[in-house]
C-alpha cells in the first residue's frame, strides 16, 4: 500500500468520525461520541502516517522533499491538523458535539485532496522556487492557522445556533457548551490561528524575498493572506478594547474563514507566483 492509498482510506475514517459525532450528537447517546473520539483519533494517525509514507516515497523516487508543495499535500495536512486542534479542545472541554462541527471540514478536505479529478496525488520534484528551507516553517504555520480558523468557525455556528435557542427549547441544543464558554473559545482559537497566520505570512515574505528577491508582490495569494489578516486582526481588536463578544465575534470569525477559503481555493486559479498550487 502507498500513501495515496492509505490517505484514501483516512478520508472514509474521517467521515465514519464525523457521522459518529453528529450521531451522537442527535440522539444523545454516549456510545456514538466514545467510538467518534477513537475513530477521530485513527484518523489523525492514518493521516500522520500518509504524510510521513509519502515523505519516505518521495526519498525512493530521488528527489526528497516534505509533502507540503501542492494543493493535494497542503489538504492532507490541513485535514490532520484540524483532527489534531480538535481533539486537543475536545480533551480540555470534555464535550464531543464540537466534532460534529469541526470533523465534517477534516473530512472535506481529504474527500477534496482524495476524490476529486482536478488534484493530482502524483509525487514530483521541487520547482526551484520551492527549494528552501523556509517551505516547512511557512506551510506548517500558516495551516495551523488555518486549522484554528476552522475550528473556530464551528464553535462559531454552535454560538449563534445556540444563542437561537436560549431558553434550550431545542433538546438537540441542550448540551452545547454554555454561550460564555463558546464565545471564549471561538477567541481562544482565533488568537490561537492568528499568531500562526502572522508567522506564516512573515516567513512566507522571507522566502518569497529569497526565491524572487522582494519580500511583497502583491501577488492574490499574499493580497487575500493579508486581507484574512486584516479580518482577524478586527476580531482580536474588537474583543479586547471595544468589547465586543457573543454574535459579533461569530459573525467575523465566519466572515473570516471565508477569508480563509477563498485565500486557499479561490487565488490558486488566479496568475500569480502561488499559481502552481492548482
Amino acid at each position: 500500500m502507498n500513501s495515496s492509498n492509505l490517505l484514501a482510506i483516512v478520508t472514509f475514517v474521517y467521515g465514519l468520525a464525523a457521522l459518529l459525532y453528529i450521531s451522537a450528537w442527535i440522539f444523545k447517546k454516549d456510545l456514538p461520541g466514545k467510538a467518534a473520539t477513537g475513530v477521530c483519533i485513527l484518523a489523525v494517525l492514518g493521516n500522520t502516517a500518509g504524510i510521513i509514507m509519502r515523505w519516505v516515497e518521495s526519498y525512493k523516487l530521488g528527489f526528497g522533499h516534505a509533502p507540503l508543495s501542492n494543493l493535494y499535500e497542503s489538504l492532507i495536512f490541513f485535514s490532520m491538523t484540524i483532527g489534531i486542534i480538535y481533539l486537543v479542545v475536545e480533551y480540555r472541554y470534555h464535550n464531543r458535539i464540537i466534532g460534529a462541527f469541526a470533523t465534517p471540514i477534516a473530512f472535506l478536505s481529504m474527500a477534496y485532496a482524495s476524490l476529486s479529478p482536478n488534484i493530482s496525488d502524483r509525487i514530483q520534484p521541487l520547482i526551484p522556487a520551492l527549494k528552501s528551507n523556509w517551505l516547512i516553517a511557512h506551510v506548517i504555520t500558516c495551516f495551523l492557522g488555518y486549522a484554528a480558523f476552522a475550528v473556530a468557525f464551528g464553535i462559531s455556528l454552535m454560538y449563534l445556533l445556540k444563542r437561537t435557542d436560549t431558553e434550550e427549547k431545542s433538546g438537540l441544543l441542550h448540551h452545547f457548551p454554555k454561550l460564555a464558554v463558546l464565545d471564549e473559545l471561538t477567541h481562544q482559537m482565533v488568537t490561537f490561528g492568528f499568531l500562526f497566520l502572522s508567522v506564516g505570512i512573515i516567513t512566507g515574505a522571507v522566502w518569497a524575498n529569497s526565491a524572487w528577491g522582494t519580500y511583497w508582490s502583491w501577488d492574490p495569494k499574499e493580497t487575500w493572506s493579508l486581507v484574512t489578516w486584516l479580518i482577524y486582526a478586527t476580531l482580536l481588536h474588537a474583543k479586547l478594547m471595544r468589547g465586543w463578544q457573543g454574535k459579533q465575534i461569530a459573525y467575523i470569525s465566519i466572515a473570516g474563514f471565508a477569508a480563509v477559503l477563498f485565500t486557499y481555493f479561490g487565488v490558486n486559479y488566479l496568475p500569480g507566483l502561488h499559481s502552481y498550487a492548482q
